[in-house]
């Protein structure tokens, strides 16, 4: 084979794969980009050694070493590639709520924000306030069905983060509050300045809905449905 012959068909084959080689013919290189691949996978790896095996010198063949350095290069590259694949799906896997997960929340109670809470076997509700910052002055309000204030909590000077409170079921006039159900608002200040806040409160899960391909969700009394990365706690 001609050195010009073995040039071209190495050229075709690597238009073949959508790359165009430098110094290659105009045909050639019009062919690799009309092609529009930019990966190589195994396959195109086999094509290239197998161009390369049929067009080499025959003065000066390709050295065993190298070809053998090549392929184990690959086959490592290929390698890694499946075993990233693999991790990833295990990783979706791991970070996706089952079916199973989200049916052990029957039953049991979550804090999760909201704003409608009902009282306790015993009276009363608990929950928390989540501050984005810190705050010299946090006052939870509990109100009636009707808007009515029943009772206002003050908790002080609280730092970043969450903060619990518990309420006895007894309105400021000291009179029982009654089952709700009541809302809940929070407010938070510093220095005068509103700090960012949201009201948490502990409400039951009564029953999962499992969408079609979905995630599945759970139904919270007085909430409704409730994503299940949206709970801080469970009891």
């Amino acid at each position: 084979m001609t050195t010009t012959a073995a040039t071209s068909s190495f050229d075709s084959t690597l238009a073949s794969l959508g790359i165009a080689r430098s110094g290659a013919t105009a045909a050639t290189a019009t062919a690799a980009t009309s092609s529009g691949s930019t990966t190589l996978g195994q396959s195109d790896f086999l094509k290239l050694m197998t161009a390369q095996l049929q067009n080499q010198d025959p003065f000066s063949p390709v050295d065993n070493t190298q070809m053998v350095a090549q392929m184990a290069q690959f086959s490592s590259v290929s390698g890694i590639a499946q075993m990233n694949t693999t991790l990833s799906g295990i990783a979706t896997k791991l970070g996706a709520t089952s079916t199973s997960d989200a049916l052990g929340y029957v039953g049991k109670s979550v804090l999760t924000q909201g704003s409608t809470a009902y009282a306790r076997t015993a009276g009363g509700i608990a929950g928390a306030v989540e501050l984005d910052a810190a705050a010299t002055d946090v006052r939870v309000t509990i109100a009636d069905a009707g808007g009515n204030t029943l009772k206002t909590l003050s908790l002080g000077a609280q730092k970043a983060g969450t903060t619990s409170y518990d309420w006895n079921g007894t309105t400021d006039a000291g009179a029982a509050a009654g089952d709700g159900p009541f809302t809940v608002s929070v407010a938070a200040q510093d220095g005068g300045s509103t700090v960012v806040s949201r009201s948490l409160v502990w409400a039951p899960v009564s029953s999962v809905s499992l969408p079609t391909g979905g995630t599945p969700s759970l139904n919270v009394t007085g909430l409704g449905p409730v994503d299940v990365s949206a709970v801080r706690q469970v009891g």
